[in-house]
């Protein structure tokens, strides 16, 4: 007996699917599915989620000084006049940045591995390629779901039997995050 369902698909568009739904599942929070999709989406987003909550805090805040170039009122670059050059002119800015450390590193590498890419699209400028920005889901996971379920051992995700499809009487279920 297999250790988990094949879906009806060769490996790698069976990994595919997976990797979408689980991508999308943490993304929006529920997806609508059929039920042995759901039961298979459900396995990998549970350890996606409790390897967040282990590695949630696994971090230390450092301060840096940067180089930041000043600009004027109309956000252009300030540029003077040096030996005959215009020269950018830059100002040294502290910040305050995160540094993980090297488990959380390693987290976010095995999420990467199973979630895919995401670019979001403002709704005023939908269909432009320009005001798109990559999501990035580690850090999603890391600070929005993880300390949601910080106190919980377990059992992140909910499946509610919604309707069997009418083509080929699938159980279609609503799979969400708890």
């Amino acid at each position: 007996m297999a250790g988990y369902r094949k879906l009806g698909r060769t490996s790698n568009q069976r990994k595919a699917l997976l990797r979408n739904q689980v991508t999308n599942l943490l993304y929006h929070g529920r997806i609508v599915t059929t039920e042995a999709k759901a039961k298979e989406v459900r396995k990998i987003a549970e350890k996606l989620i409790a390897m967040a909550v282990r590695e949630m805090d696994n971090y230390e805040t450092v301060t840096v000084t940067q180089k930041v170039a000043r600009k004027d009122a109309d956000g252009k670059r300030v540029k003077e006049i040096k030996d005959g050059k215009k020269v950018t002119v830059f100002d040294q800015v502290e910040k305050q940045i995160t540094k993980d450390m090297p488990s959380r590193i390693h987290a976010r590498r095995q999420m990467l591995k199973v979630l895919y890419p995401i670019k979001e699209v403002p709704k005023e400028r939908a269909g432009r390629k320009r005001n798109t920005k990559q999501v990035d889901m580690p850090n999603k996971l890391f600070t929005e779901i993880a300390p949601k379920y910080a106190e919980r051992n377990g059992g992140y995700t909910r499946i509610i039997k919604i309707r069997q499809r009418k083509g080929d009487a699938a159980m279609e279920v609503l799979l969400e995050l708890v």
